[in-house]
């Protein structure tokens, strides 16, 4: 019984990590937005700006969580990150400097890959080590959760508070996020074996195979972050639809929450490979839904199949991570997430200059949806490669 409690506790160490330093840190910036447009100043160039220095502190961080093979470090890392997410948060609301504010969401951007890397890497190493199963899904709906509690932090706090009083209430929810969030996740043990015994030993897939999957998860970075940074501020400009942004941004998180678990069991079911490609694919729909009819009715379904499938499509990658490396699953995944990251520097700065030449958004859904396609494009030659490699194992055995 015991076991099962400490269980429950690292892993609900996990996703309330998440909540703070992807959900809070990282996410609360989408809902408020529009808020620090109309109340701060901040220009929609100046926003995309933002949004992309924020990704490039996120890069450098899986820079680091690509090179740190250190279990003891990491754990550090991790709860400097625990830390950072709660200053930076701080720092948005306490100016209104465009410099400043720049500072801080790059170190939003590092607490971020401290969670979304470093600390996946912890709780998988921890599940393997335990002779668990390894998939990610209940960590990971953490992600999905801290929008859902960003979105509706949000909605309820601007009838009542300005835009720099929103950001220092959810620095205090942040703080209060924090004491589980280190206090659950045990040091990490540096052992090689399980603690049945068995060995943890890395099978890595051929190097053909992961850069093809590198590129294929720069493609879903670039739909991940048109959609997850605009899509409040992108449904507030549609006709009929101003005020709803929010409550769109609120249903993506609801969706992601218990997807990326179900995404898990489809993945047991079909394989990765099959998840991922049908994840993309209902992705692209989603995207596109939104601009292709301004009712509500298609906004929020596509808020449903968008949420439903990014944060499962992150959560299946860095499984695979896992599973081709447990001893050390956070070097993969680093890697997959610099690809993932490249496309979340140059995409919110383009879809930026996009929106100031046009006066929306559009443009910027449409070329996220077309990289998507193509993302799903290259899944298929990765299915073919797959089964090709595998064939040429089974001869040469």
């Amino acid at each position: 019984m015991s076991d099962q409690i400490e269980r429950l506790k690292v892993l609900s160490a996990g996703v309330l990590s998440l909540i703070l330093m992807l959900g809070i840190a990282r996410f609360a910036y989408t809902p408020l937005l529009p808020i620090m447009q109309q109340q701060a100043g901040l220009g929609i160039l100046e926003g995309g700006w933002l949004a992309t220095i924020n990704f490039m502190g996120y890069l450098c961080g899986a820079i680091i969580a690509s090179l740190i093979s250190d279990l003891v470090i990491k754990d550090r890392l991790y709860r400097i990150g625990l830390v950072v997410a709660v200053l930076s948060t701080a720092g948005m609301g306490l100016t209104d400097n465009f410099w400043l504010w720049s500072m801080f969401r790059f170190l939003a951007g590092l607490s971020s890959a401290a969670g979304m890397l470093i600390g996946s890497g912890l709780i998988l190493n921890w599940l393997i080590r335990h002779n668990y199963r390894s998939e990610l899904g209940i960590h990971f709906s953490g992600v999905g959760l801290g929008i859902v509690l960003c979105a509706i932090a949000v909605e309820l706090m601007t009838p009542y508070f300005d835009w720099s009083q929103q950001w220092l209430l959810l620095t205090l929810l942040g703080s209060l996020i924090l004491i589980p969030a280190w206090a659950w996740l045990p040091p990490p043990n540096t052992s090689t074996l399980t603690n049945s015994g068995t060995t943890m030993v890395d099978a890595p897939p051929s190097r053909a195979f992961l850069s093809l999957l590198m590129v294929s998860y720069f493609c879903a970075g670039v739909g991940y972050v048109v959609t997850t940074t605009f899509i409040v501020a992108i449904i507030d400009q549609l006709p009929g639809l101003e005020g709803k942004g929010t409550w769109t941004f609120m249903v993506i998180g609801l969706a992601a929450a218990p997807t990326a678990i179900l995404w898990d069991l489809f993945a047991r079911r079909f394989g990765n490979l099959n998840a991922l490609l049908c994840a993309s694919v209902l992705q692209v729909v989603g995207i596109l839904l939104p601009v292709i009819g301004t009712s509500l009715t298609l906004t929020m379904i596509g808020s449903i199949l968008f949420g439903g499938t990014v944060i499962g499509m992150v959560s299946l990658v860095l499984t695979m991570a896992g599973r081709y490396y447990p001893t050390r699953p956070a070097k993969m995944m680093g890697k997959m997430t610099l690809s993932y990251g490249v496309a979340q520097i140059i995409s919110p700065a383009i879809i930026g200059l996009l929106a100031e030449r046009n006066g929306n958004y559009n443009d910027g859904l449409y070329l996220a949806a077309a990289m998507m396609m193509l993302g799903s494009v290259l899944l298929l030659m990765l299915k073919g490669l797959e089964r090709r490699e595998n064939k040429l194992l089974e001869s040469t055995n």
